[in-house]
Protein backbone atom coordinates (compact mmCIF):
# COMPACT_ATOMS: atom_id res chain seq x y z
CA UNK A 1 0.00 0.00 0.00
CA UNK A 2 1.15 3.31 -0.85
CA UNK A 3 2.86 5.37 2.58
CA UNK A 4 2.49 9.27 1.12
CA UNK A 5 5.93 10.30 2.03
CA UNK A 6 4.81 13.47 1.25
CA UNK A 7 2.23 13.61 4.12
CA UNK A 8 4.76 13.97 7.16
CA UNK A 9 5.70 17.05 7.65
CA UNK A 10 2.26 18.01 8.15
CA UNK A 11 1.38 15.69 10.40
CA UNK A 12 4.79 16.05 12.39
CA UNK A 13 2.78 19.14 13.58
CA UNK A 14 0.55 17.18 14.67
CA UNK A 15 2.81 15.14 16.92
CA UNK A 16 3.99 17.07 19.74
CA UNK A 17 0.27 18.02 20.37
CA UNK A 18 -0.67 14.02 20.60
CA UNK A 19 2.09 13.39 23.00
CA UNK A 20 0.99 16.47 24.93
CA UNK A 21 -2.75 15.32 24.99
CA UNK A 22 -1.28 11.76 26.10
CA UNK A 23 0.72 12.67 29.24
CA UNK A 24 -2.10 15.21 30.10
CA UNK A 25 -5.01 12.74 30.26
CA UNK A 26 -5.95 11.62 33.28
CA UNK A 27 -8.60 9.01 34.84
CA UNK A 28 -7.83 6.65 32.38
CA UNK A 29 -5.80 3.18 33.15
CA UNK A 30 -2.50 2.42 31.84
CA UNK A 31 -1.96 0.28 29.36
CA UNK A 32 1.29 -1.91 29.77
CA UNK A 33 3.06 -3.10 27.49
CA UNK A 34 2.77 -6.69 26.51
CA UNK A 35 5.90 -9.37 26.38
CA UNK A 36 7.75 -8.96 22.64
CA UNK A 37 7.54 -5.15 22.39
CA UNK A 38 10.65 -3.73 21.01
CA UNK A 39 13.02 -2.63 24.33
CA UNK A 40 13.25 0.87 25.77
CA UNK A 41 10.77 3.53 27.30
CA UNK A 42 7.86 4.03 24.97
CA UNK A 43 4.23 6.10 25.18
CA UNK A 44 1.84 4.02 27.08
CA UNK A 45 -1.69 4.48 26.03
CA UNK A 46 -3.72 6.61 28.41
CA UNK A 47 -7.42 4.44 27.18
CA UNK A 48 -7.71 0.70 28.42
CA UNK A 49 -6.45 -1.93 25.91
CA UNK A 50 -9.11 -4.25 27.63
CA UNK A 51 -12.77 -4.22 25.86
CA UNK A 52 -15.76 -3.32 27.21
CA UNK A 53 -19.00 -5.75 27.71
CA UNK A 54 -20.04 -3.54 24.86
CA UNK A 55 -16.86 -3.95 22.75
CA UNK A 56 -17.50 -7.00 20.40
CA UNK A 57 -14.37 -8.48 18.82
CA UNK A 58 -14.12 -8.43 15.14
CA UNK A 59 -12.19 -10.14 12.15
CA UNK A 60 -8.17 -9.33 12.04
CA UNK A 61 -7.71 -9.55 8.13
CA UNK A 62 -7.71 -6.25 5.75
CA UNK A 63 -10.97 -5.60 4.88
CA UNK A 64 -11.55 -4.09 1.56
CA UNK A 65 -14.83 -6.14 0.40
CA UNK A 66 -18.53 -3.83 0.71
CA UNK A 67 -21.55 -4.99 2.81
CA UNK A 68 -23.02 -3.99 -0.68
CA UNK A 69 -21.74 -7.00 -2.46
CA UNK A 70 -20.76 -6.73 -5.83
CA UNK A 71 -22.00 -3.82 -7.17
CA UNK A 72 -21.09 -2.07 -4.04
CA UNK A 73 -18.81 1.01 -3.88
CA UNK A 74 -17.29 2.48 -0.35
CA UNK A 75 -15.68 6.23 -0.45
CA UNK A 76 -13.61 6.31 2.38
CA UNK A 77 -12.04 9.84 3.47
CA UNK A 78 -9.16 10.12 5.22
CA UNK A 79 -6.96 12.33 7.75
CA UNK A 80 -9.88 14.86 8.69
CA UNK A 81 -11.81 16.34 10.38
CA UNK A 82 -10.98 19.28 8.35
CA UNK A 83 -13.09 22.75 8.83
CA UNK A 84 -12.62 23.92 5.64
CA UNK A 85 -13.20 20.90 3.66
CA UNK A 86 -15.02 18.32 5.74
CA UNK A 87 -18.35 20.42 5.18
CA UNK A 88 -17.88 20.21 1.34
CA UNK A 89 -17.19 16.91 1.34
CA UNK A 90 -20.30 16.51 3.48
CA UNK A 91 -22.33 18.69 1.19
CA UNK A 92 -21.44 16.55 -1.92
CA UNK A 93 -22.16 13.21 0.18
CA UNK A 94 -25.61 14.60 1.23
CA UNK A 95 -26.51 15.60 -2.58
CA UNK A 96 -26.21 12.08 -4.03
CA UNK A 97 -27.04 10.41 -1.05
CA UNK A 98 -23.82 8.34 -0.43
CA UNK A 99 -22.62 6.99 2.66
CA UNK A 100 -18.86 7.45 3.21
CA UNK A 101 -16.52 5.67 5.78
CA UNK A 102 -14.27 8.88 7.33
CA UNK A 103 -10.73 7.84 8.90
CA UNK A 104 -10.09 10.33 10.95
CA UNK A 105 -7.14 11.74 13.37
CA UNK A 106 -7.55 11.54 16.59
CA UNK A 107 -6.15 14.82 17.39
CA UNK A 108 -8.09 16.09 14.37
CA UNK A 109 -11.46 14.96 16.19
CA UNK A 110 -10.37 16.38 19.48
CA UNK A 111 -10.00 19.97 17.70
CA UNK A 112 -13.42 19.64 16.18
CA UNK A 113 -15.81 17.79 17.64
CA UNK A 114 -18.51 19.41 15.98
CA UNK A 115 -17.25 18.07 12.59
CA UNK A 116 -17.19 14.47 14.00
CA UNK A 117 -20.83 15.13 15.46
CA UNK A 118 -22.05 16.13 11.97
CA UNK A 119 -20.11 12.95 10.48
CA UNK A 120 -22.39 10.94 12.38
CA UNK A 121 -25.39 12.51 12.23
CA UNK A 122 -25.16 12.06 8.70
CA UNK A 123 -25.48 8.58 9.20
CA UNK A 124 -21.56 8.30 7.93
CA UNK A 125 -18.95 5.67 9.82
CA UNK A 126 -16.32 6.48 11.51
CA UNK A 127 -12.62 5.05 11.27
CA UNK A 128 -9.53 5.43 13.84
CA UNK A 129 -6.58 6.56 11.55
CA UNK A 130 -4.19 6.94 14.79
CA UNK A 131 -3.48 9.68 16.95
CA UNK A 132 -0.76 11.26 14.77
CA UNK A 133 -1.06 9.49 11.63
CA UNK A 134 2.95 7.88 11.49
CA UNK A 135 3.10 6.12 8.74
CA UNK A 136 6.26 4.53 10.52
CA UNK A 137 4.15 2.88 12.69
CA UNK A 138 4.98 -0.57 11.61
CA UNK A 139 8.56 0.17 13.06
CA UNK A 140 7.79 1.34 16.61
CA UNK A 141 7.38 -0.83 19.12
CA UNK A 142 4.18 -2.31 20.57
CA UNK A 143 3.58 0.43 23.38
CA UNK A 144 3.63 2.84 20.37
CA UNK A 145 1.34 1.06 18.52
CA UNK A 146 -1.07 0.89 21.70
CA UNK A 147 -0.99 4.25 22.11
CA UNK A 148 -1.78 5.43 18.87
CA UNK A 149 -4.72 3.44 18.07
CA UNK A 150 -5.88 3.36 22.02
CA UNK A 151 -6.01 7.39 22.47
CA UNK A 152 -7.04 7.96 19.06
CA UNK A 153 -9.98 5.63 19.90
CA UNK A 154 -10.76 7.57 22.65
CA UNK A 155 -10.45 10.65 20.96
CA UNK A 156 -13.01 10.13 18.04
CA UNK A 157 -15.35 8.68 20.76
CA UNK A 158 -15.36 11.17 23.01
CA UNK A 159 -15.65 13.89 19.91
CA UNK A 160 -18.72 11.69 18.86
CA UNK A 161 -20.96 12.23 21.61
CA UNK A 162 -19.88 8.45 22.59
CA UNK A 163 -19.72 6.83 18.69
CA UNK A 164 -16.75 4.36 18.30
CA UNK A 165 -15.36 3.85 15.22
CA UNK A 166 -16.15 0.76 13.62
CA UNK A 167 -12.53 0.34 11.86
CA UNK A 168 -9.13 0.91 12.18
CA UNK A 169 -7.09 2.50 9.12
CA UNK A 170 -3.54 2.48 9.74
CA UNK A 171 -1.35 5.26 8.19
CA UNK A 172 0.19 4.93 4.82
CA UNK A 173 -1.20 1.17 5.17
CA UNK A 174 1.64 0.04 8.24
CA UNK A 175 -0.24 -2.32 9.47
CA UNK A 176 1.47 -4.94 12.04
CA UNK A 177 -0.35 -8.57 13.08
CA UNK A 178 -0.38 -6.47 16.10
CA UNK A 179 -1.52 -3.62 15.50
CA UNK A 180 -4.57 -5.52 13.78
CA UNK A 181 -5.19 -7.83 16.11
CA UNK A 182 -5.34 -5.03 18.79
CA UNK A 183 -7.70 -2.89 16.41
CA UNK A 184 -9.93 -6.15 16.01
CA UNK A 185 -10.24 -7.13 19.63
CA UNK A 186 -11.84 -3.35 20.77
CA UNK A 187 -14.02 -3.87 17.74
CA UNK A 188 -12.41 -1.99 14.74
CA UNK A 189 -11.87 -4.03 11.59
CA UNK A 190 -8.60 -3.27 9.70
CA UNK A 191 -9.44 -1.20 6.69
CA UNK A 192 -7.78 -0.94 3.57
CA UNK A 193 -8.38 0.28 0.13
CA UNK A 194 -8.24 -0.87 -3.39
CA UNK A 195 -8.19 3.12 -5.68
CA UNK A 196 -5.32 4.88 -3.95
CA UNK A 197 -6.81 8.26 -6.26
CA UNK A 198 -3.39 9.45 -5.36
CA UNK A 199 -5.60 12.87 -4.25
CA UNK A 200 -3.05 13.79 -1.71
CA UNK A 201 -0.40 14.56 -4.59
CA UNK A 202 -3.01 17.29 -5.94
CA UNK A 203 -2.74 15.50 -9.30
CA UNK A 204 -5.41 17.50 -10.92
CA UNK A 205 -9.04 16.60 -10.74
CA UNK A 206 -9.28 15.15 -14.40
CA UNK A 207 -6.33 12.65 -12.96
CA UNK A 208 -8.39 12.01 -10.05
CA UNK A 209 -11.50 10.96 -12.14
CA UNK A 210 -9.35 8.96 -14.31
CA UNK A 211 -7.79 6.64 -11.50
CA UNK A 212 -11.43 5.83 -10.30
CA UNK A 213 -12.53 4.55 -13.79
CA UNK A 214 -9.32 3.48 -14.63
CA UNK A 215 -8.99 1.54 -11.67
CA UNK A 216 -12.73 0.54 -9.67
CA UNK A 217 -12.26 -3.03 -11.13
CA UNK A 218 -9.16 -3.63 -9.09
CA UNK A 219 -12.02 -2.94 -5.96
CA UNK A 220 -14.28 -1.69 -4.25
CA UNK A 221 -12.72 0.67 -1.31
CA UNK A 222 -11.66 3.98 -2.67
CA UNK A 223 -9.45 6.25 -0.74
CA UNK A 224 -9.50 10.40 -0.74
CA UNK A 225 -8.38 13.24 1.45
CA UNK A 226 -10.24 15.76 3.39
CA UNK A 227 -7.75 17.08 5.14
CA UNK A 228 -3.78 18.13 4.96
CA UNK A 229 -3.68 21.02 2.27
CA UNK A 230 -5.71 21.99 -0.30
CA UNK A 231 -8.36 19.51 -1.10
CA UNK A 232 -10.44 21.25 -3.62
CA UNK A 233 -9.49 19.07 -6.39
CA UNK A 234 -10.77 16.41 -4.03
CA UNK A 235 -13.92 18.05 -3.68
CA UNK A 236 -14.24 19.13 -7.53
CA UNK A 237 -13.42 15.40 -8.08
CA UNK A 238 -16.07 14.16 -5.84
CA UNK A 239 -18.38 16.39 -7.53
CA UNK A 240 -17.82 14.10 -10.73
CA UNK A 241 -17.47 10.42 -9.41
CA UNK A 242 -20.32 10.04 -7.23
CA UNK A 243 -23.14 10.33 -9.59
CA UNK A 244 -20.63 8.49 -12.40
CA UNK A 245 -20.81 5.56 -9.80
CA UNK A 246 -24.19 5.60 -9.93
CA UNK A 247 -25.11 5.73 -13.36
CA UNK A 248 -22.77 2.75 -14.01
CA UNK A 249 -24.96 1.18 -11.59
CA UNK A 250 -23.13 0.85 -8.22
CA UNK A 251 -24.72 1.83 -4.92
CA UNK A 252 -22.68 3.45 -1.74
CA UNK A 253 -21.79 1.37 1.38
CA UNK A 254 -20.26 0.34 4.46
CA UNK A 255 -16.21 -1.80 4.25
CA UNK A 256 -17.55 -5.31 5.57
CA UNK A 257 -16.76 -5.46 9.63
Amino acid sequence: MAQHGGRRGWYGKLVGAALGVTLLATGASVWTAQAGAVDGPSPKATASATPGSDVKPVDVTIAHASDKGARGVNITIDDGPDPAWTPQVLDLLREHEVKATFCMVGTQAQAHPDLVKKVVAAGHQLCNHSVSHDTAMDKKSQAYQSQQILDAERMITEASGGVRPMYYRAPGGAFTPYSRKLAASRGMRPLGWNVDTKDFERPGTDAIVATVERELPNGPTLLFHDAGGDRSQTVEALRRILPWLREQGYSSGFPVR
